[in-house]
């Protein structure tokens, strides 16, 4: 399989990179760099040589529309995005170019270059809005209901993918991913709570808890998640949740992690809830289950040893 990945240089796109070169599949990297790193792909140019091309590219660009078709690719992995909540409030005009425009530039190359298939990074955390916790976890069937412009963009993108497939036949799947965490993982942004805890405390620093540590995520292991989008390149259709369906506070977590960088008694800052953020969220996974064949199958614990033990070899 010819696939390509925007935003490829990222946390999960450089996962998904290393994978898809280990199965022998050639891959072409889209990324404008300002988030991912080159540093990422460094595995991924050794193990792929030939088979692994990388463009330094802003999908915000009309460009992206030629370099998608040139490329030729069986499977776009659209996975390049704005991806912080706090920013999409502060500049939601940025959010939306990125999101909607530069998806839309996806979307254009992938129809010029004939590929078969857009498998989308969708945001499970912010699709469904802030449900009634008795409906917890969430289903596809629970209805958009975005809350931050940011939820907002990512939800319009299905509505481009729909029309797509219409219009021009192009198969798609929107993987609705969790909370994700794990190697890689930017620990000096806004998301990414994980790093951000495994980071500061490692330092022996100290770590805020929005919300005082009362809401809720579902935390997925990045391993499993990049499995997910493997999967989906070739099964399953429409959006598709990928979570545990477990919910996890941030004062638990932040527990686990605590744990994991051998400082359980550092006492953590508490702050009030920050605007657009969700109080609780966990999603329901049946579906990749019967239409992908898919289970997350790392633990918390597991999965948070691993992240640490990651970011204490490069402290």
């Amino acid at each position: 399989m010819r696939a390509l990945v925007t935003g490829g240089a990222g946390f999960i796109g450089s996962a998904l990179v290393d994978r898809l070169l280990t199965e022998g599949h050639e891959v072409d990297v889209v990324d404008d760099l300002s988030t991912g790193s080159g540093a990422n792909l460094d595995a991924a140019r050794q193990a792929g040589g030939r088979r692994l091309t990388v463009h330094q590219l802003d999908i915000r660009s009309p460009d992206v529309v030629d370099h998608v078709a040139r490329q030729e690719p069986e499977v776009v992995f659209h996975l390049a995005a704005q991806a912080a909540v706090p920013v999409s409030v502060t500049r939601p005009v940025y959010d939306a170019e990125v999101n909607v425009v530069g998806t839309v530039h996806v979307l254009e190359g992938a129809r010029a270059a004939g590929a078969r298939k857009v498998v989308y990074a969708a945001s499970g955390g912010t699709l469904y809005g802030d449900p009634d916790p008795s409906r917890l976890p969430l289903d596809e069937g629970n209805g958009r209901a975005p809350l931050s412009p940011y939820g907002i963009t990512k939800a319009v993108a299905l509505d481009y993918l729909a029309a797509y497939q219409v219009l021009h036949g192009l198969e798609w799947a929107a993987l609705a991913l969790a909370n994700i965490y794990g190697p890689r993982q930017d620990p000096h942004g806004e998301a990414g709570v994980v790093a951000i805890f495994a980071r500061r405390l490692l330092a022996g620093e100290r770590c805020r808890l929005f919300d005082s540590g009362r809401n809720t995520r579902d935390y997925t292991y990045v391993d499993d998640v990049v499995d997910a989008f493997v999967r989906a390149a070739s099964a399953g259709d429409g959006v598709i949740n990928i979570g545990t369906g477990v919910e996890t506070s941030t004062a638990d977590l932040y527990a686990v992690v605590a744990g994991a960088t051998d400082r359980p008694d550092a006492e953590p800052e508490l702050a009030p809830p920050r605007p657009g953020d969700l109080a609780r969220s966990a999603l329901n996974p049946g579906r990749a289950r019967s239409e992908l064949g898919w289970e997350p199958g790392v633990s918390l614990d597991e999965g948070v040893a691993r992240t640490v033990d990651w970011f204490r070899a490069r402290a």
